[in-house]
């Protein structure tokens, strides 16, 4: 009984896409690319590749001079953009540009330098390909690479990240995973949708542009004079993504994944997707745009500014998920560090609090499964159901050496407590402190994480958390 409902599952799932698959992949392709006017002709230089690059030797670590970013915008999308960018982007240390469609209206000058140096994209429309080209907007997203290559002041790069203009990065973050690679060997490091309609419909082994992804600088120098070949061959594709992924693919090159890369390819409320992040090094986030403010009572420009407070001062530990229990008052707590504290009345393993809680939506309604991860439903079951306190501020003390965040209650739950016997009430905890040591954490990169001890005393409305290395063997129980 169980195997035929599971087929009969799997033949709805696969009917329903066959019919709504054309229709979601336009939805997709306008809801998530923006159409923008192709650059006119005569503004224009002829594109020249230079393959030069220094003679350097892995004998020293990737840091953020070895990385050249890759962003596509549109001026008529840059104003409400722009300020997730610049929220990000490190004048004089980054390296790279914001790539347009058409040169900057007067509005925008002089060109600020707190954003990446504006470049205009090289002319498609006189690619002899163009006019067979099922969506002409894309090549120009899709030669972005090229165009940055043959700007020629590729001395030092190793890697080569793209992304969009909405596309937040924890740079951070990214120098440390893309350190652990070989930039002389050909990688292609990304991640795909979260969303398994998204992945249906282009691919499970495509990273996706928005989310973010890096190529080697081996591997560019590579691809970038194979690029018009590559438009040629796919002509009948659709994005950017979808080209770049399957010209690598005929150069052999397959993606590497690297789950702290993320699209978003979801709707509303993600607290719950980052209040559970994997346990990884957070790097991107994507979609601000159609997603709810991630902190609230803040705009969406505001949320990401908040969260880069944290990001400031420690991104080896952002959004790292540690759980911890007090076992006087049978709470399971649970910190997402920088962002987010979790207090359950009741024990639950962390086998169950590392699955996000599904707090958003899919972009597209279907037939399960939706995500690519499991997820907890929401419930009214009190035992079940958190108190949620968001970062309210971040400050370091004992001379630099600790880092205190504090979170604040985001309402009240509206349930009543946990009638468990042993169990009691968190209606009164209006705010967490949570200490930890102002180091970066190595161990993020290994998959390590880190423990915690409850430091809350009975009666008083503020719980004091203390992060600290797991002992050898511990566990978290």
């Amino acid at each position: 009984m169980k195997h035929r409902f599971r087929s009969r599952s799997f033949f709805a799932l696969g009917k329903l896409l066959a019919i709504l698959g054309p229709l979601l992949l336009i939805f997709y392709t306008f809801l998530y690319n923006p159409p923008c006017n192709e650059p006119s002709s005569d503004m224009l230089s002829p594109m020249v590749v230079k393959l030069s690059n220094s003679t350097e030797t892995v004998n020293y670590p990737t840091n953020i001079s070895h990385i050249k970013f890759v962003l596509v915008g549109c001026t008529k999308t840059w104003l409400t953009r722009r300020p997730y960018t610049e929220a990000w982007w490190r004048p004089n240390q980054t390296r790279g540009n914001i790539f347009m469609d058409s040169p900057p209206p007067e509005e925008f000058l002089p060109w600020p330098k707190t954003s990446p140096p504006f470049q205009l994209n090289t002319d498609a429309t006189k690619l002899p390909v163009y006019p067979k080209l099922a969506n002409p907007i894309e090549a120009r997203i899709f030669r972005s690479v090229l165009d940055s290559f043959s700007l020629g002041d590729n001395q030092g790069v190793r890697w080569f990240v793209m992304a969009d203009d909405d596309t937040v990065f924890f740079i951070d973050n990214l120098v440390q995973v893309l350190a652990k690679y070989d930039h002389t060997k050909q990688y292609y490091v990304g991640m795909h949708s979260e969303s398994v309609i998204s992945n249906f419909l282009f691919a499970f082994d495509m990273a996706y542009g928005g989310a973010g992804y890096a190529l080697s600088y081996s591997l560019v120098e590579q691809l970038a004079p194979l690029m018009n070949d590559c438009l040629e061959r796919y002509p009948f594709m659709h994005t950017s993504d979808h080209l770049t992924s399957s010209c690598l693919f005929d150069l052999g090159v397959a993606l590497t994944l690297e789950r702290g890369i993320h699209q978003i390819d979801l709707l509303g409320d993600i607290s719950g997707m980052i209040s559970a992040h994997p346990q990884v090094p957070i790097v991107t986030l994507h979609h601000f745009d159609n997603i709810d403010p991630i902190f609230p009572n803040r705009n969406r420009t505001e949320a990401v500014k908040h969260l880069m407070k944290a990001a400031e001062i420690d991104q080896s530990r952002l959004a790292q998920q540690t759980i911890c229990y007090d076992k006087p008052t049978n709470w399971s707590v649970s910190v997402s560090w920088g962002y987010s504290v979790h207090i359950y009345e009741s024990i639950i393993p962390r086998s169950i609090l590392k699955k996000p809680l599904e707090t958003f939506k899919p972009w597209k309604n279907g037939p399960p499964p939706l995500y690519m991860f499991n997820t907890r439903l929401l419930t009214d079951d009190p035992c079940h159901t958190p108190h949620v306190f968001f970062m309210e501020y971040i400050r370091k003390l004992n001379g630099n050496s600790v880092v205190l965040t504090t979170y604040r209650r985001k309402a009240r739950r509206r349930l009543q407590p946990c009638f468990v016997p042993g169990n009691y009430s968190a209606d009164n905890i209006l705010r967490v402190r949570v200490f930890s040591n102002a180091t970066v954490r190595k161990e993020v990169l290994a998959g390590k994480i880190d423990c915690c001890n409850v430091l809350h005393m009975a009666g008083m409305n503020v719980m004091n958390i203390k992060l600290r290395n797991c002992r050898k063997g511990e566990v978290i129980a």
